[in-house]
């Protein structure tokens, strides 16, 4: 059982991890965003993935997330952890501050491909709950664990990009209980729900969304944040791996169940 990992936005390579291969895939959707970094942590098979390319040269709208996520399941993933540079919606919630989501609002409104079944078979998966209960789980008690304070539970609503959000956007975002903003868990978590892989998010806040901050956002600042929190990043997420059983006990294992037309 293999724990994969993507990267998002100032994190392209994890520190620690004994590298034992790299592999580059061609997939039935295309290429994905690089190739995997196959190593360990904690003696546990770890399955890396930077989702804007090494050189973070995908915009979000770009990114193939069909091909990296068949990558994964094709390399014996049964769990990815996802990384995610967030803005802060919820005035609570601070620059550097960890959130770990258990609900989306998509906003990306089909512009990206959400399904892997859209020829031959329909199927129509259960999303009432987007985030592996049991992955989400682990997380927030490795946080424990490691001394890592994280917000348990949040909505994040993903928008398409790449532009950043207006002030009248946000205002609107709040209104209807978004705690967060990014431009990459959908369709990132419901194809891992197709391909019957669990999906979990860590979601760094990098900076208060528009309009909740006075100040000019750039995109300089999502990186000096991301890089300020590697360091909690790389030790929560080998706090993770030490908990995820090998057996899972979830939902997500079973999607495909009673969901064909």
């Amino acid at each position: 059982m293999r724990i994969g990992l993507i990267g998002g936005s100032g994190l392209y390579d994890i520190e620690g991890i004994n590298v034992l291969d790299e592999i580059s895939l061609t997939t039935p959707y295309g290429i994905p965003s690089a190739s995997y970094k196959v190593g360990e942590i904690e003696e546990r098979e770890i399955v890396f993935l930077p989702r804007h390319g090494i050189s973070h040269n995908i915009p979000p709208h770009k990114v193939n997330y069909r091909a990296n996520i068949w990558g994964f399941k094709n390399l014996g993933v049964e769990r990815i952890i996802s990384v995610n540079a967030v803005g802060g919606i919820n005035r609570l919630l601070q620059p550097g501050d960890i959130l770990i989501p258990n609900q989306i609002i998509d906003f990306t409104f089909g512009r990206r491909i959400s399904t892997f079944y859209e020829n031959d078979r329909v199927l129509h998966v259960d999303f009432t709950d987007p985030f592996c209960s049991e992955l989400s789980h682990n997380i927030l008690k490795a946080s424990e664990n490691v001394g890592i304070k994280v917000v348990k539970g949040g909505t994040y609503i993903c928008v398409d990009g790449p532009r950043l959000e207006t002030a009248k956007e946000i205002e609107f975002f709040s209104s209807i209980g978004c705690d967060v903003v990014g431009m990459t868990v959908m369709p990132e978590a419901v194809l891992a729900r197709e391909l019957e892989i669990c999906y979990s998010s860590i979601c760094v806040v990098t900076n208060p969304a528009a309009g909740i901050s006075t100040k000019k956002l750039t995109s300089k600042e999502v990186l000096i944040m991301m890089k300020s929190s590697l360091y909690k990043i790389k030790s929560l997420i080998k706090g993770i791996v030490k908990l995820i059983p090998y057996d899972r006990h979830c939902q997500c294992k079973d999607a495909l169940k009673d969901a064909d037309l």
